[in-house]
């Protein structure tokens, strides 16, 4: 009998209501609509609007009402339908936005919504700290203040590393280790769901400090060394021939006189 009745209470509540959900993304400044998908909204109908549970717009018998005016100022708007319009997103505006339309029966939709932030081009540098003895160089991808993202190293199309984030406005670095005579083409790529960024990597422009380190064992420094030594034996040499150029005159001068 207990069985009978909870059975009955289910079906009672299938009929009473139903639910879906859905999922959105959008890019920050950008307008989304949430599509109720119903056709005109009868007037005896009560439509409410919640986000992340407090109420931000309701229409009862024809009267519509925006709530929550600090958050959604002027950035909202409700059609006849009951699709609900957020203009200039923010990333404030991420969260569950719930429809409820009730006439006959209560119709619930629900929309988790993700907003997105712009994404810049990665800044790639490549680090001589890190030259090996051989011939490798090291280079690294970086992006600051990010959220949801990925970033990614590829060689060609063929995808080396990567790494994912999810928190609110963090750093992201991403190493990659090559060859810096590598003819081959580099790329760190910044993405979302939405949107990618690329930065293309000349190998040779970004190793070079490394291949001096290679060719003369430390770097720039050496080089300078190596350079200054030249030009003071150079100065030297050439002191020493005025000299016996000086020498030699007074010598020349000398036998004439005599």
């Amino acid at each position: 009998m207990i069985r009978t009745l909870d059975l009955f209470f289910l079906l009672c509540l299938v009929g009473v209501f139903d639910v879906e959900s859905h999922g959105v993304s959008v890019m920050v400044g950008d307008s989304v609509t949430l599509d109720s998908n119903a056709s005109e909204i009868e007037l005896k109908n009560e439509i409410e609007w919640r986000f992340n549970g407090i109420l931000i717009a309701n229409v009862i018998m024809g009267n519509l009402t925006y709530h929550d005016y600090t958050r959604f100022k002027d950035r909202l708007k409700l059609d006849r339908n009951g699709s609900l319009t957020i203009k200039d997103t923010r990333i404030t505006d991420a969260g569950v936005y719930e429809l409820s339309i009730t006439s006959n029966r209560e119709h619930i939709k629900r929309f988790s919504v993700t907003v997105y932030a712009p994404l810049s081009i990665p800044v790639v540098t490549s680090d001589i700290s890190q030259c090996s003895s051989g011939s490798k160089c090291s280079l690294l991808c970086s992006v600051v203040n990010v959220s949801r993202v990925t970033l990614s190293w590829y060689k060609g199309n063929s995808l080396l590393s990567s790494i994912s984030v999810s928190d609110l406005s963090i750093s992201l670095s991403l190493p990659l280790e090559v060859e810096y005579q590598d003819n081959n083409t580099y790329s760190c790529v910044i993405n979302n769901p939405l949107n990618n960024k690329t930065k293309h990597v000349c190998i040779t422009d970004l190793c070079r400090l490394c291949s001096d380190e290679v060719l003369y064992g430390g770097g720039t420094e050496p080089v300078i060394r190596l350079v200054v030594t030249a030009l003071v034996g150079l100065a030297a040499v050439a002191a020493f021939i005025v000299l016996l150029y000086d020498i030699r005159s007074r010598r020349d001068e000398q036998e004439r006189h005599r």
